[in-house]
């Protein structure tokens, strides 16, 4: 593992408009939040998570319950369910002093402290031919535009799905970058150039509604509780 260090970004909102209180409802008996908080905490690369947050509850119970925490208070002009995320991020490295930062969210639950590691070694052997890493999940199946105009295939053709070419999702599990790569990308996490990082797809889990919070919370309590499936890694 390289040995520089990586400045973690976890926002937060005390706001959910799909899943209410989503950030601090139980799963599995404990807040979401703490579950990826405690995966960066299990980070070595990682020397701080910053919060940014509205929220006082989610400010006092993150700093009680992890060492590597440090809030930031979401100021007024950033409040709301409209507001970019590059904007947050933005004011977020304007607020810190690091140089690399990996940003990630509460709603990812399953990503495990194995891939994360592994994605910030990615970063950073590739470092002088990419500017910014992003993970994302492979995707082999029929895409059609809303139009009913296929997209990835032939319908005369009919391959099997393993023999299409893969499209590739982004998951908003894992975002690397630098604070020069940012700014240079116009305030994008996703700098000008970005490399892929492909992950296991139940791993990826984002919940962004009820489906995929129960979905996600079956999931983590049957799966085994040994490594995910290794992950692979993809130039761009």
């Amino acid at each position: 593992m390289n040995c520089k260090k990586i400045t973690a970004l976890l926002p937060m909102k005390a706001h959910s408009e799909r899943v209410p209180n989503k950030n601090i409802r139980l799963f599995n008996g404990r807040p979401l939040f703490h579950l990826i908080t405690e995966t960066l905490e299990f980070c070595n690369a990682i020397d701080s998570i910053i919060i940014d947050t509205d929220s006082d509850f989610i400010a006092e119970d993150a700093q009680k319950n992890f060492s590597k925490v440090r809030i930031l208070k979401r100021p007024k002009a950033l409040q709301g369910d409209f507001v970019s995320m590059n904007d947050i991020i933005a004011y977020d490295l304007e607020m810190t002093k690091a140089e690399h930062y990996l940003q990630t969210h509460s709603t990812n639950p399953l990503l495990t402290a194995v891939t994360v590691e592994t994605a910030i070694e990615n970063y950073f052997n590739a470092i002088e031919y990419y500017d910014s890493l992003f993970s994302v999940t492979r995707l082999q199946t029929r895409l059609f535009l809303e139009s009913g105009t296929p997209i990835n295939h032939n319908p005369k053709e009919l391959l099997r799905t393993q023999d299409l070419p893969p499209v590739f999702v982004e998951n908003s599990n894992i975002f690397l970058f630098s604070k020069t790569s940012f700014k240079r990308a116009e305030n994008n996490r996703i700098g000008l150039r970005a490399k892929m990082f492909v992950m296991d797809k139940f791993e990826a889990i984002d919940i962004d509604d009820e489906i995929d919070f129960c979905f996600a919370e079956a999931l983590y309590r049957i799966r085994s509780i040994e490594p995910v499936k290794e992950t692979e890694e993809l130039s761009k």
